[in-house]
């Protein structure tokens, strides 16, 4: 079972790209880069009081969500067609606050264990077309090095999170074969499925933490 790095990595990959708007013009690799320092920045400079008051953490987590993750596409891909294409207006809305709001509450308490690892970013690759990918490495407490992979899409001219691949565990498709597996359960009942969704977020963070141990040698 890996230890807290790896329940750190879930949250920090989560909320990297949600603190700050990517300026226009930005390669995916610079949006990256640059919410990443905000983000370290902003715990160094918070991090005990967002300990003594973890809801102003998950308040500020959820407050910056949104320029540079593509939520409705990552809701849609979580839902996948089969449920999407059925879904109202308004169940989408939902089920992204829920998804938001579960994520930082759920992930948030790892994030603040974190100690300032070495975080490093690969090179860059070409930004040529609507799609590519950006390479991190996060360095453990105990000298292992961690890979993580953003998936990037270009909407209106500018570069959005899709999808984060956690030392291999791939967390689109760990979520998707959750609400897959909610629905079932449910009776393909969705606005059931979307009001527990935070149980569901529960149940993929076990998944994940039990997950053998991937580091980069």
């Amino acid at each position: 079972m890996i230890s807290i790095l790896r329940r750190g990595l879930l949250v920090l990959l989560a909320a990297f790209p949600l603190l700050t708007t990517a300026a226009p013009g930005q390669t995916a690799r610079e949006v990256i880069q640059t919410t990443t320092n905000q983000l370290l920045s902003d715990l160094k400079a918070n991090k005990q009081q967002y300990k003594a008051d973890p809801q102003a953490f998950y308040d500020a987590l959820n407050s910056n969500l949104g320029p540079v993750v593509d939520a409705d596409g990552i809701s849609k891909s979580i839902m996948t067609v089969k449920y999407s294409r059925k879904a109202t207006p308004a169940q989408m809305q939902r089920f992204q606050e829920n998804f938001k709001r579960s994520l930082m509450q759920f992930y948030g308490n790892a994030l603040l264990e974190y100690n300032n690892q070495g975080i490093t970013l690969d090179p860059a690759k070409g930004d040529e077309g609507d799609r590519t990918s950006v390479g991190m490495k996060v360095t453990g407490t105990n000298g292992s090095v961690y890979p993580v992979q953003y998936t990037m899409v270009k909407l209106d001219g500018e570069w959005k999170v899709r999808n984060v691949i956690v030392n291999g565990i791939n967390i689109g498709k760990l979520f998707r074969d959750q609400f897959a597996d909610a629905m079932s359960r449910n009776g393909n009942d969705l606005d059931k499925t979307i009001d527990g969704w935070a149980g569901e977020v529960a149940k993929a963070k076990q998944t994940a933490d039990s997950s053998p141990e991937k580091a980069v040698k």
